[in-house]
């Protein structure tokens, strides 16, 4: 068993940790707060883009456009699949990281012609390990989601996919649904069902349009700041979910500390218990032996 000093040193250890965690705790928490406030303040502007494109479909609802599926509902030609991959920079996270890249390697597994697209440093670091190859990644710390970056992101990805050489997009990212919930997401990007504007909702965005220079130059405008949207709000999104899972993950280290100190302070106590019924049990058999000697002396004279 430990000495009073190994266990004095290792309860010292320990509370410094559950410092350390309690610090990384606050620090996840206020930067949560401020990304789904950022998040929030950039949502109306795409929800208004979505409505957009709903009056689009409404006005011509014959269109074709690439960035779509056939209107007759026809299949498209497969090809290569472009998959952007969202990870964190680090890990303390649990299992947040690892959930997204199981996402990818299934949608790999399924589909081997796939060219990734990777932000965050684990998932980099991750692939590369693996001798995975990197179609492209983006040196954005994934601390700092921008929609600049996201436009950036999007712009890459959607002229590689106007020039032929990707017939999908999907993303693979982390939706934060409340403080307890989050899921790994893998979603097609484009080419979007035109379901997924045409809804029996808002029967007002029904009234004609006007178009110049022609509605397909207009939706292909709009297409770009549209997955630009998406991507910074998955950007966002996993984002939040990464510090969510880091205040769970540090909670949860928090509380295993509390644990250990309990476990060490009572070894700690019995330890010293030891000690000293040891001392006293020492001190008394000297005492006694002293009595024994002074007794011997005594009936010798």
């Amino acid at each position: 068993m430990a000495n009073t000093k190994e266990l004095k040193n290792r309860i010292q250890s320990v509370q410094e940790t559950k410092k350390i965690t309690n610090a990384m705790y606050l620090i996840a928490s206020t930067k949560m707060r401020k990304a789904k406030g950022d998040l929030d303040r950039t949502r109306p502007y795409f929800n208004a883009l979505r409505r957009e494109i709903k009056r689009i479909f409404r006005t011509v609802s014959d269109i074709e456009n690439r960035y779509f599926y056939p209107a007759d509902g026809s299949p498209l030609p497969e090809g290569t699949y472009g998959v952007l991959v969202i990870t964190a920079d680090k890990g303390l996270a649990g299992a947040y990281n690892m959930n997204v890249i199981k996402q990818a390697l299934q949608l790999m597994n399924d589909r081997p012609d796939v060219r990734l697209f990777v932000v965050g440093e684990y998932g980099r670091q991750f692939f590369a390990r693996r001798h995975i190859p990197i179609e492209q990644s983006f040196l954005y710390t994934a601390q700092n989601p921008t929609l600049e970056r996201a436009r950036d992101i999007s712009a890459c990805m959607l002229d590689m996919f106007n020039e032929g050489k990707l017939s999908k997009i999907y993303v693979i990212y982390t939706d934060m649904k409340n403080s307890m919930t989050e899921d790994a997401i893998c979603t097609r990007l484009v080419p979007f069902h035109r379901a997924h504007f045409l809804s029996d909702e808002d029967e007002e965005l029904a009234a004609s349009l006007d178009f110049a220079p022609s509605v397909e130059a207009v939706l292909d405008n709009v297409m770009y700041s549209y997955v630009g949207g998406f991507i910074y709000s998955a950007l966002v999104d996993s984002f939040c979910s990464e510090q969510n899972a880091r205040m769970n993950a540090m909670s949860a280290a928090g509380q295993n500390a509390d644990g250990i100190l309990t476990d060490l302070s009572v070894q700690y106590n019995q330890v010293r218990q030891a000690a000293i019924t040891n001392e006293i049990t020492e001190v008394s058999a000297g005492a006694k032996a002293q009595r024994q000697k002074h007794d011997r002396e005594a009936w010798s004279l």
